[in-house]
This record gives structure tokens, C-alpha cells and sequence, in this order.
């Protein structure tokens, strides 16, 4: 049973005469074949709470789109950033999950008196705690969560419009066996990641792909 008080118990036992305003960051989508990296760091007041925040990938898809409009509504500052597939195959999915939380924790207009982020390690902030399961450890991680998880399954919902076959408004960009059977039958699209798909099309597919949209 999910206990939505416990992650708020713990932002608020951090609370302190130093520290005053907690951020917490978080990112979604590292792992998907399709589409970009997406994070979001934001800063929660912690006079109340809103009710039934958790990790997004235990919460439901109609619960996350009441909690992303509530988290937004009440919001002290958020940020989204959105890194896209070409820069995932240029540097690396972990650089450009790092590189999109440190666009989402400059863009705050608010700067926090500690930073919050799940599992990754950043040193953005001279108070900073990089927390394993964050998302469900943390208040605010697990508000980040649910924006980040949010706005990027919008995201793949419209490319799924334009590349119906590939159903990514129900794997998001993810491996499934449909997914796979669709690059198989149809190729690949422009918001594949080249350097996620080499035992799927070949590794010297994939480089030639790369060049031809690198010299565009």
C-alpha cells in the first residue's frame, strides 16, 4: 500500500532554519527506443499536500493527470527541459539526462535551499542530496516525477499521430514487442534513438543513418 504522508514527512523533516525551500528533480524516459529525455525540477510548499503524490510509474495514468495539474496549480517554481533523440546519440543518455536537469534547475527563478534528485549526481547546488528511489522517498522528487512523466507521455501521444504504427501513445517509446515488430516492417523514424537500436537494425545501420542526419 502506497503511504503518500511518509514522502512528505521526509521534505518536511529537512525543513530548518537554513532551509526553507526544497527543489526536486527527476527525469523520465532514459530508457525508451523512441522520443527525448525529459526532466523536471520543482519547488512544493509544504503547508499541506496533495494528496496521493508518488512515484508516477505507481500511480495511474488518469490519477498523474489530475496530480500534474494540481502540482502545477500549487507549484512554488517548476522547470521542464526536453533534450531530443539527436543529442541522446550525440553524447550519451546520461549526459543529456544531466545536461536537461541542469537547463530545469537554472531555468528555476527560485533558487533552493536544497536540491533534491533522484539517483543522479550533479553538483549543482552547494546543498544537494542524490537519493536512490528517490521518487518514492521524496515529496518533492515524486512531484517532479509526475510533470516529467506527464508532459513527456503528451509528448510521444502527438508523435503517435504522426507515426501511428508504432503505437506510441501506449509504449511511449519503449520496447515492446509491437514497437520492434513496426521498426522491423517499417523502418525507423526520425525520433528513434540510432544508438538504442543496433541489435535491433545493426550497428552499421545505425552509423550510416547517423552520418546521413548529421550532414543534414
Amino acid at each position: 500500500m502506497i503511504d503518500t504522508n511518509e514522502i512528505f514527512n521526509y521534505d518536511k523533516s529537512l525543513l530548518s532554519e537554513d532551509i526553507k525551500l526544497i527543489a526536486g528533480m527527476d527525469e523520465v524516459g532514459r530508457g525508451p527506443l523512441a522520443g527525448p529525455v525529459v526532466t523536471a525540477c520543482v519547488a512544493m510548499p509544504y503547508d499541506f499536500m496533495i494528496d496521493g503524490v508518488f512515484d508516477s510509474k505507481k500511480v495511474t495514468k488518469k490519477n498523474r493527470e489530475r496530480l500534474y495539474d494540481e502540482i502545477i496549480s500549487h507549484a512554488l517554481d517548476y522547470s521542464i527541459s526536453v533534450i531530443d533523440q539527436d543529442t541522446i546519440d550525440e553524447i550519451n543518455i546520461l549526459n543529456a539526462t544531466k545536461m536537461a536537469m541542469t537547463k530545469s534547475f537554472n531555468d528555476l527563478k527560485v533558487k533552493p535551499d536544497i536540491l533534491l534528485i533522484d539517483a543522479v549526481k550533479l553538483n549543482l547546488s552547494n546543498n544537494e542530496r542524490s537519493i536512490i528511489k528517490g521518487d518514492a522517498t521524496s515529496y518533492a522528487i515524486a512531484c517532479a516525477s509526475i510533470i516529467a512523466k506527464v508532459y513527456r507521455d503528451r509528448i510521444m501521444e502527438e508523435y503517435s499521430k504522426i507515426y501511428p504504427q508504432y503505437d506510441f501513445d501506449h509504449n511511449v517509446g519503449y520496447g515492446t514487442k509491437k514497437h520492434i515488430d513496426a521498426i522491423k516492417q517499417f523502418g525507423i523514424t526520425k525520433i528513434h534513438r540510432l544508438s538504442f537500436l543496433k541489435s535491433i537494425i545493426g550497428e552499421e545501420t545505425c552509423k550510416k543513418i547517423y552520418l546521413e542526419r548529421r550532414a543534414k
